[in-house]
């Protein structure tokens, strides 16, 4: 998810060079496709029944912030603007904390609704098992 979040923002950031006054769409069309990829990836590990899946996200989401930072700036620095180590404080504060709730929040989303549409576990072979017309269940005895 880093990664993802790294090279979107650095498309963008080449893409508003380019386009300084038309970025708008572009924008929303990036944070659609990265909380798409979050949303989807985490419905997926829920309706598959992960183990600690709400544990893992978590994690992930405060990776992906700081991580999703530094290769921002690593990004700018190479393609678009050579940027210098200035833009790190801006990156590992307010874009990293953004960019690990864009991470969570569509994950806690993707596991409610990947959690509502989860397999059902197979039930007992005992219970679809037939009782010959012979043998009929005791019931409550009568009172007359």
């Amino acid at each position: 998810m880093a990664l993802l979040h790294g090279a979107a923002v650095t498309v963008l950031a080449k893409y508003e060079v380019f386009n300084p006054t038309d970025k708008t769409l572009f924008t929303s069309l990036a944070l659609a496709v990265l909380v798409g990829a979050a949303a989807g990836w985490s419905a997926v590990d829920a309706w598959q029944g992960k183990p600690e899946r709400g544990r893992n996200w978590f994690i992930a989401a405060l990776i992906a912030g700081p991580v999703s930072g530094v290769l921002y700036v690593i990004g700018r620095a190479v393609f678009v603007d050579q940027t210098g180590a200035s833009e790190l404080g801006g990156a590992l504060t307010g874009g990293a904390a953004f960019s690990a709730l864009l991470v969570l929040i569509p994950a806690g989303l993707g596991l409610f609704v990947g959690g509502l549409i989860a397999k059902k576990a197979p039930e007992d072979d005992d219970e679809d098992e037939v009782q010959p017309a012979s043998e009929k269940p005791a019931g409550k005895p009568s009172q007359a």
